[in-house]
């Protein structure tokens, strides 16, 4: 990535070095974070141990396989059926939960076990003997950033873990018993995951290897791993059967049993490594990553980590729930992607081969649809390294599968959500001079991947939109399908590809196919031109009409690459704000049989749970209006992100409901694709320092108050900036941005 010093940030060169020395000053900021916000409601968010973009994520898994617990964890339910390695966070679709470890005591039956029906003693009892599980003490859990525990009630064990990138570290306090077990369940991951092969070994006394193969989310996943005990075991047994799969196939059900006596407090630890490759690379990651049995270095190891990573921005405020909002929102935002690779650089790749990384680290869980409109944008800002190798790793991605990933998983595609999203994601680092990867091989996977012909690419090209009776949700693949090809064009023209830049200039006008002047909505058309009726503005059909988890309300302003478009279409600029003003006034209704529960956080029909929404407040800056936007977004930071389990208004969704908090919170944010333009909003906090490529970016909120809430104007290095956005340039550059803050809406800009 370039690093262009200008003579500004020079003459700013004494207050950059004050800014990074107290920036050294070694406090723990992982005690403002918060980890559970999010575990409740409809956030998904993990709650364990990791590492900061570690392969391994340790953590409670609970009985019910439903929505809300993609995670495996809700704060409505503390059951736990064990102690899983590998968990998503913030997902709408659950997967994973590989290599379930619990400790127990006495004989217990091998399965996943059902809820009690009641809260009686005897009802409890009677559904404890269905499966190993146990409640948890939730009242004595202990949650924080690279570290978990929690007493299992059932056995009187209190479990505790942390991790390195691909190793979970488990330590188990057993009470006095004859028949104490440490059980490796294979056979259970989570919601949509089954097991189709599995394997489980005794190495020694000490040491247990094998894999998962699994399907479900992932069509095809593999982990592998290796095991070490801190006390050999008395004896190991593997139980085995077999269960009746969702499409009535046979899948193995296989357990693992370390059997052991222990005395009253005795602590046994447990050391479970993973590969994407085989046992060997397990074990080899194992021996590099973590070689003794220190269970409290190993913890106080992931803090750091953690702390460092949170150290990339410091914000001053006396607001102390802003605070752990603040850096609760960061830390979410660095659970995923996650390193998929071992510690030598093999990997398996989307053809299920194994590979080498090249000289970069592999990645995967990409949930690109979400996460292209705001983490994405701020890994560029906080991550350069990083987004180089995830960019790599697409790349690598388009050569084994033949296209850009949408949502990749565990080497797989998964297809899930609408659009071309890595297209956004590659050329967004072509467009902010990222050079850590093969531009032209960069070039190559954005056109391939833009001018296939699957997922509706192909009515695209014959008709020049996707039409509704050809194709389900055809308005909102057709619409994030402009937006990639608007970014297609932006990288385009950057490197000089400008013949095919524009014609992908061109192509991302499609929306305007579905633009209707009668109604100012955007709603379906066939192909033969006519508009799709009935036709209803509330109406929501999860899966089953033109959008996809929205409603026309939310679509009508997906056009976050054509601002001037939509002052064409609704003919002035004032008559475009009174449009915007009537999409937050609107009845918060929805309609239907089958709403969507994608749909939340609703001001009127802006719906701020569901990511199609993500950028339009941010239109009010554009058109001149900044004090709305500013209005906009603070009622947002009030009402949306809170510091509480239930905490956010939708699914964390990889971190992309929390990069928006980030940014915002800021003061700007990146609404158009591919480009290096964040547009001003409403900084919340006095002061932050932000660590970037170019020393640190300082930016100073002068007056801010809940009165003086409004920017009045904007300096950059000391000079008055008369635009409405700040360029990506500028702020990795290092340097200051200061607001001067007011109690009246202004327009510092033209």
């Amino acid at each position: 990535m370039k690093k262009i010093v200008s003579l500004l940030i020079l003459a700013a060169g004494a207050l950059v070095a004050a800014c990074e020395e107290q920036t050294t000053v070694n406090e723990d900021l992982t005690q403002f974070v918060n980890v559970r916000i999010g575990s409740g409601g409809h956030g998904h968010v993990f709650v364990g141990a990791s590492v900061p973009f570690g392969a391994v994520q340790v953590g409670p898994t609970s009985i019910p396989q439903t929505w809300d617990w993609c995670s495996g964890y809700h704060s409505s339910d503390s059951t736990v059926i064990g102690f899983s390695h590998t968990h998503l966070s913030g997902t709408g679709i659950g997967d994973l939960f590989d290599i379930t470890v619990m400790p127990v005591t006495g004989e217990v039956t091998y399965d996943r076990g059902r809820l009690p029906e009641n809260d009686s003693p005897e009802a409890i009892e009677a559904a404890q003997n269905t499966g190993l599980w146990s409640y948890a003490d939730r009242s004595r859990e202990v949650a924080r950033p690279g570290y978990y525990s929690v007493p299992l009630t059932r056995y009187g064990i209190t479990a505790e873990m942390t991790a390195t990138s691909r190793v979970g570290f488990s330590r188990y306090t057993f009470p006095a018993s004859d028949n104490a077990a440490i059980v490796f369940d294979l056979y259970n991951g989570g919601c949509w995951d089954h097991p189709y092969d599995t394997c489980i070994e005794m190495v020694d006394s000490c040491t247990v290897q094998g894999y998962r193969f699994s399907f479900g989310w992932a069509k095809n996943q593999k982990i592998f791993f290796r095991a070490v005990f801190s006390k050999p075991f008395d004896s190991f047994e593997k139980i085995q059967s077999e269960a009746v799969g969702p499409r009535g196939e046979r899948l193995p059900v296989l357990y693992g049993r370390a059997n052991y006596h222990t005395v009253e407090g005795e602590q046994i630890l447990v050391k479970v490594a993973i590969s994407p490759v085989n046992e060997d690379k397990a074990a080899a990651n194992l021996t590099a990553e973590l070689d003794g049995w220190d269970f409290e270095a190993t913890a106080e190891a992931a803090r750091k980590a953690w702390n460092e990573e949170l150290k990339k921005i410091r914000i001053q405020t006396s607001d102390q729930d802003a605070r752990t909002i603040f850096y609760s929102a960061l830390y979410h935002t660095m659970i995923v992607p996650s390193e998929f690779c071992d510690v030598d650089g093999e990997y398996r790749g989307a053809d299920d081969q194994i590979h080498p990384s090249e000289g970069f680290v592999n990645y995967t869980t990409f949930s690109l649809w979400d996460t292209y409109r705001a983490q994405m944008p701020l890994m560029t800002i906080l991550q350069p390294e990083r987004e180089n190798d995830m960019v790599n790793t697409m790349l690598h991605i388009y050569k084994q599968q033949g296209r850009l990933p949408v949502w990749h998983l565990m080497g797989n595609e998964t297809f899930c959500m609408v659009g071309n999203p890595g297209i956004i994601a590659v050329a967004d680092a072509i467009v902010k001079d990222f050079d850590g990867f093969d531009a032209d091989l960069a070039w190559e996977a954005i056109k391939g991947t833009a001018m296939d012909t699957i997922r509706g690419l192909d009515l695209r090209l014959k008709y020049g939109y996707i039409p509704s009776d050809k194709m389900l949700e055809a308005v909102a693949y057709d619409m994030e399908y402009a937006i990639a090809d608007a970014a297609a064009a932006n990288a385009g023209y950057y490197l000089n590809k400008t013949k095919d830049a524009e014609y992908f200039d061109a192509r991302s006008k499609s929306y305007k196919y579905y633009m209707d002047p009668e109604t100012l909505f955007a709603r379906g058309r066939n192909s033969d031109g006519t508009w799709v009726t009935p036709f209803n503005p509330f109406e929501s059909d999860h899966g089953g009409n033109d959008y996809c988890e929205g409603t026309a309300w939310q679509y009508t302003w997906l056009v976050p690459q054509d601002y001037k478009g939509l002052l064409e279409f609704y003919g002035s600029r004032e008559k475009f704000i009174e449009r915007l003003d009537s999409l937050f006034a609107a009845d918060s209704r929805l309609e239907g049989d089958n709403i969507s529960g994608d749909i939340t956080g609703l001001i009127g029909q802006y719906a701020h749970g569901n990511e199609p929404s993500h950028h339009i407040i941010y239109f009010y800056t554009m058109a001149g209006e900044p004090g709305k936007t500013s209005d906009l977004v603070r009622r947002v930071y009030s009402e949306f992100y809170r510091n509480s389990d239930d905490g956010l208004c939708g699914n964390e969704d990889a971190g992309q409901m929390s990069a928006w908090y980030i940014l915002s919170s800021l003061g700007f944010y990146e609404m158009e694709p591919a480009s290096t333009k964040y547009w001003f909003g409403a900084p919340v906090f006095d002061e932050a320092d932000v660590k970037v490529a170019g020393g640190f970016f300082r930016i100073k909120a002068h007056n801010l108050s809940p009165e003086n809430r409004y920017i009045q104007s904007v300096t950059l290095n000391g000079r008055k900036h008369k635009l409405g956005y700040i360029e990506y340039d500028d702020i990795v550059n290092g340097g200051e941005l200061v607001y001067e803050m007011g109690p009246e809406p202004a327009v510092w800009y033209k």
